[in-house]
């Protein structure tokens, strides 16, 4: 609500409906902007949303996949060990030299 003015003579004032018209257009002009502005910013949250869960599902299907090539290795190792024998040893015996040797290496030649 307005109140009146007072005019150079201290006499008062009451707006005209036609300055409050124009105020309230101006006013809704300014709210309409707003809204687009939030509209647009919602519509772009939205695409980024949709964009992420993709590449959320994205990645767990790579993990899924890592889990079952772990599994499958997993029990080649299961099989192999329960092949056993002194070559399985031997064969585990030069890896760990072998091992052992490249950190060596890697450490005195640093």
């Amino acid at each position: 609500m307005r109140r009146a003015h007072a005019n150079n003579e201290g006499g008062y004032y009451q707006p005209t409906a036609q300055m409050l018209e124009s105020e309230n257009d101006r006013r809704e002009q300014e709210l309409s902007s707003k809204v687009s502005a939030l509209k647009s910013l919602t519509i772009d949250i939205g695409n980024e949303v949709r964009e992420q869960n993709k590449f959320l599902k994205e990645m767990d299907e790579d993990y899924e996949k890592s889990g079952n090539l772990l599994q499958f290795s997993m029990g080649r190792l299961k099989a192999i060990t329960k092949a056993g024998g002194p070559k399985l040893w031997c064969y585990m015996f030069l890896f760990c030299l072998f091992v052992f040797f490249l950190i060596w290496v890697i450490v005195r030649f640093r």
